[in-house]
């Protein structure tokens, strides 16, 4: 479906969550099926089972003085999911993924705001590319590539403990002056909280101009850190492959990176 033909929030939706007389915009991103109408934001919801249980989880989530999310909306009658939407509270601000290191902040406190949460049954049906490559990387057997044996052929044994985390960082983290960032549309997965960084750092240095140097000092703190570097670029690249996107201009673009990261996994990052 292009950008042009996605469908809007029907009357009947914007009547449920109260803003029927509210001149309804599209955002951009979110593939063109974002929405606004005054203070609330509309996308479809996917997965009902998953939708449900994001909403219930951050409307109740506590938020600090370093993160907050977008609180869900409930419809007037009760219940988040209308006719294939769900509705957010609308937040100012913008996303800005060369501030790779207030993502990561971001991240991690919202991280910490996850910790002893229940792994979510639904995630053992969640399907498509990103889920799929999620699942190859830390437990099947990747995509036959070049790239990819290189990588896996860094992995070693993550002991860290998996909990609830966000899998897409970079461009989901909104700033404005005055706020805490706001951390939004939350891909969830149960894997090791550095997980997120990582896959974050890998993001601003293969596409946002961040420099290969910094992807060492990014993971500070982090236990597993140069693991968790390979596994991330590896998701990102199995992605590729199952979207049908991975070509060879794509394997001379990442080469630099998976260089830095074969060689910090096997115990020191070094930058050619």
């Amino acid at each position: 479906m292009t950008e042009h033909a996605a469908p809007r929030p029907s009357d009947a939706v914007l009547r449920a969550f109260g803003v029927a007389s509210v001149p309804l915009e599209r955002l951009p991103g979110g593939q063109g099926q974002t929405w606004r109408a005054g203070q609330v934001v509309f996308r479809p919801h996917g997965d009902a089972q998953e939708a449900r249980w994001r909403s219930d989880t951050l409307a109740r989530l506590e938020h600090t003085v370093v993160f907050r999310t977008p609180r869900p909306v409930a419809a007037t009658g009760g219940g988040w999911l209308v006719d294939g939407w769900e509705a957010w509270e609308w937040l100012p601000g913008a996303t800005d993924p060369t501030r790779v290191d207030d993502v990561i902040a971001a991240g991690a406190a919202f991280h910490r705001a996850l910790v002893g949460l229940p792994r979510p049954g639904f995630l053992d049906d969640v399907g498509g590319p990103w889920a799929e490559a999620d699942r190859l990387v830390w437990h099947g057997v990747l995509p036959a590539d070049p790239t990819l044996d290189r990588l896996a052929r860094s992995f070693r044994p993550v002991v860290s403990p998996s909990q609830l985390i966000h899998g897409d960082l970079l461009g989901n983290v909104l700033f404005v002056h005055g706020q805490p960032p706001a951390v939004f549309d939350w891909a969830p997965y149960w894997r090791p909280a550095g997980l997120g960084a990582a896959i974050a750092a890998v993001d601003a240095v293969c596409w946002h101009g961040v420099s290969i140097e910094r992807l060492e000092a990014l993971g500070t703190g982090v236990p597993e850190w140069s693991q968790l570097l390979v596994r991330a670029l590896a998701f990102r690249i199995a992605t590729l492959h199952l979207l049908g996107a991975w070509d060879r201009a794509q394997a001379d673009h990442h080469r630099p990176v998976v260089d830095a990261l074969v060689q910090g996994a096997a115990g020191t990052l070094v930058v050619s």
